[in-house]
């Protein structure tokens, strides 16, 4: 700008927005922090998903059973004997299942077949069930068939075709298959 003359200056500021050192402080952003979690192999040494030996009571339970009745009552709209079976099992595949009585119905072992109890964990490949007898028996999904009685609707739940964690069954559309083998 020295090397011009006055006018032109002049007509150089009317036309023009000049800023004169004006510096633009930067807002930082803060770091966000992520929750920390803990890994697999802690959570195993912590035994965080353990049930304590004194603590394995089927009596214990009978309440988180009942609770679990009026889940299903309130998902199924009253399970009224004029309901639809197709809507009830629907409900059903995609509900949790812990505090679920269940009896293993069919199986390839032998061993697990009338396995009856209440579902305390329920994992991605499988069941922990407190049977009355008060032992924790750990039921795989894989080549077992489960059946579930709520309110005179006997439902088959086939593991094999049931292997998901209960959040990611939650979500899961399921397709109707011609052939269920064990």
């Amino acid at each position: 700008m020295p090397q011009k003359k006055d006018e032109a200056i002049q007509d150089v500021l009317m036309r023009k927005a000049v800023v004169l050192e004006h510096h633009c402080r930067r807002r930082k952003q803060p770091k966000r922090r992520k929750t920390k979690t803990f890994t697999a192999k802690q959570r195993r040494e912590l035994r965080l998903f353990e049930i304590e030996p004194e603590q394995q009571r089927y009596e214990l339970f009978l309440p988180l059973h009942e609770l679990w009745k009026q889940y299903i009552r309130d998902l199924c709209y009253g399970l009224k004997p004029d309901a639809q079976p197709q809507m009830v099992q629907s409900k059903l595949l995609k509900a949790d299942l812990h505090g679920a009585i269940v009896t293993v119905t069919k199986s390839k072992c032998p061993s697990y077949v009338g396995i009856t109890g209440i579902i305390l964990q329920e994992f991605k490949h499988v069941f922990k069930i407190i049977t009355k007898d008060n032992k924790l028996k750990v039921v795989p999904k894989m080549n077992n068939v489960f059946s579930l009685e709520t309110d005179g609707f006997i439902s088959y739940i086939y593991g094999s075709k049931f292997q998901f964690r209960a959040s990611e069954r939650s979500a899961k559309k399921f397709k109707l298959k011609g052939t269920i083998d064990l």
